[in-house]
């Protein structure tokens, strides 16, 4: 049963989170502008330079968050207990025969709620942003040319250039690779074929034909007596290729995956390029616990502060920080073990909860009631 005195300490929680969040993005921010002040006073005039930092750090907030999340919850809670603490409240409680788990308990439920934030915006916001995450400060309009990492679509053509224009979907002098070998396992009729293009320009799908594929200009060879698949010529030396791999897909860097969905993370790991499947398989099962791991930090930092209700309250918070770097340090440690093959990713993911789990046990079991 919901009490007077829980929504107050429920809502004594919000307002706790509202402001940590809010100072620490905001910190973020301003230590970040005034750092690279001169690379957006470039953009000209201040209505123009305004609208450039706005857009940029509307962006990197989502990412600065999504890396804070758990922390930002734990301090919540770590700075409403140690309040109630402060001032009295939770003694009362206690002397009315109040066990100390079920004062907390709208702590935790707050806990439990913005714990989902973190996992929201991974797979809901972050996709949404993930172009603009990789733009630079000083090219926010996308007209500076950029490097390309290469990639292959599902077909298993591959895909590779010297540089890339975001603004206009534009690769100069685009190479591709059709493999000798269909999906399906069957030999390829026109087997391995290699093409040059001077250009090439990336159409999203539409209702027209040329859609959904890359525009390739001035082909080297120009003409094919056998075209290999997907490959429509419009006029000697100009063909259109239609395939899933889009501008982003071959412009982003080897770290795209971060930004991705969990959906599309199964789908990649499901492909045939084995590239990158250790850390793609390493970050799923990171995903997946992430919202457990988050609740062992919380469950763990409010132990450590009710355990002795005398200590001082800098010092208790001390402590949970303390823990909190030692909880990321080993997740880090596991996923860099993972990421380089010298664990499984289910192991280098869940590692950490089997490190902590036994401990934020011992530690809840030892809390005064």
């Amino acid at each position: 049963m919901t009490t007077t005195l829980d929504r107050m300490i429920l809502l004594s929680f919000f307002r706790s989170y509202a402001i940590v969040s809010s100072s620490l993005l905001g910190l973020y921010v301003v230590l970040d502008l005034f750092t690279n002040l001169d690379t957006f006073g470039k953009s000209g005039d201040i209505a123009s330079v305004t609208k450039h930092i706005v857009g940029y750090y509307s962006a990197q907030i989502v990412l600065i968050f999504d890396r804070l999340a758990e922390s930002i919850t734990l301090i919540a809670a770590m700075f409403t207990v140690a309040w109630m603490q402060r001032s009295n409240e939770l003694l009362p409680q206690l002397s009315a025969g109040i066990p100390t788990r079920r004062a907390i308990l709208p702590v935790l439920i707050g806990s439990a709620i913005t714990l989902t934030f973190g996992t929201l915006n991974q797979e809901l916001v972050i996709p949404e942003v993930a172009d603009r995450l990789v733009v630079p400060r000083d090219d926010l309009e996308g007209a500076k040319a950029i490097p390309l990492a290469g990639t292959y679509d599902q077909n298993g053509v591959h895909f590779e250039g010297i540089a890339g224009f975001r603004n206009q979907r534009k690769i100069v002098r685009l190479y591709t690779t059709f493999p000798d070998t269909l999906p399906n396992g069957q030999n390829s009729a026109s087997g391995m074929v290699h093409i040059q293009a001077e250009e090439a320009i990336y159409h999203p799908p539409g209702d027209g034909e040329f859609t959904g594929g890359w525009e390739l200009s001035n082909t080297v060879p120009a003409t094919f007596d056998l075209p290999p698949p997907n490959l429509t010529m419009i006029q000697p030396g100009k063909h259109f290729l239609k395939s899933d791999a889009d501008f982003d897909a071959v412009s982003r860097g080897s770290g795209w995956f971060l930004y991705a969905p969990s959906s599309q993370l199964m789908e990649l790991l499901s492909r045939v390029e084995p590239r990158r499947h250790g850390k793609v398989a390493v970050l799923f099962h990171t995903r997946i616990t992430r919202p457990l791991g988050g609740a062992l930090l919380v469950l763990l930092g409010l132990s450590v502060i009710l355990q002795n209700p005398n200590r001082h309250v800098f010092i208790s918070s001390g402590l949970c920080m303390a823990i909190a770097v030692a909880f990321y340090v080993c997740t880090l440690a596991c996923k860099f073990a993972g990421d380089g093959g010298y664990v499984s990713p289910p192991l280098a993911a869940w590692l950490p909860l089997l490190v902590f789990g036994p401990i934020t046990l011992a530690s809840i079991d030892a809390i005064h009631t």
